[in-house]
């Protein structure tokens, strides 16, 4: 299982997780407290609602890079082209826009 912190400007927003069945989403509780928090996507609105899809969802398989900078990610971190979690773990640290994914290591799984 991978998983991943989601970010909108600086706050976090919530736990993206690949699981066997599928993705999963759901949004932090303090995000959710704040009054003006908006949504990470418009298919996904703010709630304590966990988000499921069998697969990847639109919002974020949209950004993940395409052609000639997908071609170069795939080459440079010698990355499966088919594994669109992987590549957005790799690739969308530093997105366009205010959403950013940073990768949930083992290691922080255990603090």
């Amino acid at each position: 299982m991978r998983r991943a912190k989601i970010y909108y400007k600086s706050a976090l927003a919530g736990i993206l997780s690949e699981e066997e069945s599928g993705y999963r989403f759901v949004y932090d509780n303090e995000y959710l407290r704040q009054p003006d928090a908006p949504p990470i996507s418009l298919t996904m609105p703010t709630s304590k609602t966990v988000y499921e899809s069998n697969i990847l969802f639109p919002f974020f398989d949209g950004l993940i890079p395409e052609g000639w900078l997908l071609d170069i990610s795939v080459k440079n971190w010698k990355l499966d082209p088919r594994d669109r979690m992987g590549l957005l773990l790799t690739c969308c640290r530093d997105c366009i826009g205010g959403v950013s994914v940073e990768d949930i290591t083992n290691e922080e799984e255990s603090l």
